[in-house]
């Protein structure tokens, strides 16, 4: 599947496009595609509800980027990512790198620091989230315990992902390399809130990609700790009890469901984000980066 705004790359050939991402895989001398990288491309697009927004968010991209580069460096003590080099073609420069070629773990490792989202709803239903059990009086906003593992299956693209628990995770994967997931996703995590504390965010869940080697080792991939993959809130405006302000995409899913006047169960797509929508998203996105990595984008 292409989507209409992946770039044509002369010297690549496109071989999928995400929700969010396009990947090409660079062409060799005989001209067939090269087995062991890819350019992954971040586009503007924005996915709410497993749906693609058909209004793009300007310099998304180069934000998810650029971040997931910045913390891969703070991160590169706890495990190894996928990148290669940031030697891209001039057409997707700052939104693009070359990486590794990975057989990517299938389960979506999410780790939760604070209680909201779905894992909110999972919570009020049952008093677990993805089989772990909380306490009792937790509130949208809550900071638990301790963070947890809070998998996902992987659906395909327009379908929704699951809620999985931990023993569903070891019969996917093996105990071996679902310990080293959970174990690695609460590290991570817990490693971007000891950072992120520091310049003003609190980070309330994640979720992070992995992938195997050619020698069986785990690598850390696709986005790490961004605006899509995660939620920010400023820490000076927490409190529990109602939703969080964030810089994250948390902004565009409130506008489609209290002010679109779209009904996300009726089958219909999304509306397109007005203007004002479009600059606030942005503007989250930008500060977000700014606050972390204390650089202008």
């Amino acid at each position: 599947m292409t989507q209409p705004d992946a770039p044509d790359l002369p010297g690549y050939v496109h071989v999928y496009s995400g929700k969010v991402r396009d990947l090409y895989a660079p062409t060799l001398p005989d001209g067939e595609p090269d087995p062991d990288r890819l350019l992954l491309v971040a586009s503007d697009r924005l996915s709410a509800f497993d749906q693609i927004l058909d209004t793009p968010i300007p310099d998304k991209g180069r934000v998810l980027t650029q971040l997931s580069l910045w913390w891969f460096d703070q991160l590169a003590d706890l495990v190894p990512n996928h990148v290669i080099s940031t030697d891209v073609p001039d057409a997707v420069e700052g939104r693009a790198v070359l990486v590794r070629r990975l057989d990517m773990v299938p389960v979506e490792c999410v780790a939760r620091a604070y209680l909201t989202g779905g894992g909110l709803g999972e919570y009020r239903a049952s008093g677990h989230v993805s089989g772990v059990a909380l306490p009792d009086g937790l509130v949208d906003g809550s900071r638990l315990p301790e963070p947890i593992f809070t998998p996902s299956t992987k659906a395909p693209q327009g379908q929704h992902d699951q809620p999985m628990p931990y023993a569903d995770v070891v019969a996917e994967i093996g105990p071996d390399r679902a310990a080293e997931a959970r174990d690695l996703t609460i590290a991570i995590l817990a490693r971007g809130n000891e950072i992120a504390a520091g310049r003003g965010i609190l980070i309330a869940d994640t979720k992070v990609e992995f992938g195997i080697d050619g020698d069986g080792g785990i690598m850390l991939a696709d986005e790490v700790l961004t605006p899509d993959s995660s939620r920010f809130w400023p820490a000076d405006q927490w409190h529990p009890g109602r939703p969080q302000p964030s810089y994250d995409k948390q902004f565009v899913r409130d506008w489609l469901l209290t002010e679109s006047g779209w009904d996300k169960n009726s089958g219909d797509a999304p509306p397109s984000l007005p203007d004002h929508i479009v600059e606030q998203t942005r503007d989250r996105y930008v500060e977000a980066y700014a606050r972390l990595t204390g650089a202008s984008l």
